[in-house]
């Protein structure tokens, strides 16, 4: 995909959540995990890439003590469809024993934070929680919930704040759909 393509598709995009609705979700979501874990001194992992521009925009808003590392596992690979899941990085930091918050940008069909949550289980973490920017609407019946929930979006592919097109617009302020699942 060329950028004058990429460029196209946000053109023809739908707006589904504008930059203010993302920010207030984001403060609703700090109000929430801080009076859950403000005590707790969690061990916070974002899910590369997507969570990174979630995690930038989060962290400042929680104004307790926490660590922080990362961990990358993906089933897109610059594709519109979820296929394998590739580890492709564990957390750096000892995970045994700790209270993990793990975020990430969007839950579509649950597998890929379903499959985190039983990783980070199996390395001995005492509660894994997961946070998530949005929630996608589709209508399945997902392996796993997330314990602090942005808003939901349409069962459209979406992309912004994150969330990528063909590798494209993570960089977004706001949330957009494609308008034909392109």
């Amino acid at each position: 995909m060329t950028p004058a393509e990429a460029q196209r598709l946000l053109d023809t995009a739908d707006c589904i959540a504008s930059a203010d609705t993302v920010q207030a979700a984001l403060d609703r979501l700090a109000a929430d995990i801080a009076l859950r874990l403000a005590g707790e001194c969690p061990l916070v992992l974002p899910v590369m890439g997507g969570a990174v521009v979630f995690a930038g925009q989060l962290l400042p808003r929680l104004a307790f003590p926490l660590e922080f590392d990362y961990l990358h596992v993906t089933r897109y690979r610059g594709d519109t469809r979820g296929g394998a899941m590739e580890w492709k990085v564990l957390p750096g930091k000892n995970v045994q024993g700790r209270v993990v918050l793990v975020l990430d940008d969007i839950l579509d069909e649950g597998e890929t934070l379903a499959a985190i949550h039983g990783k980070l289980t199996e390395m001995g973490a005492a509660r894994v929680l997961t946070a998530v920017l949005t929630d996608k609407d589709n209508g399945l019946d997902k392996p796993l919930r997330a314990d602090f929930t942005g808003f939901p979006v349409p069962n459209r592919y979406v992309f912004g704040c994150g969330m990528d097109v063909y590798g494209y617009w993570r960089n977004l302020p706001a949330i957009y759909a494609l308008k034909d699942n392109a």
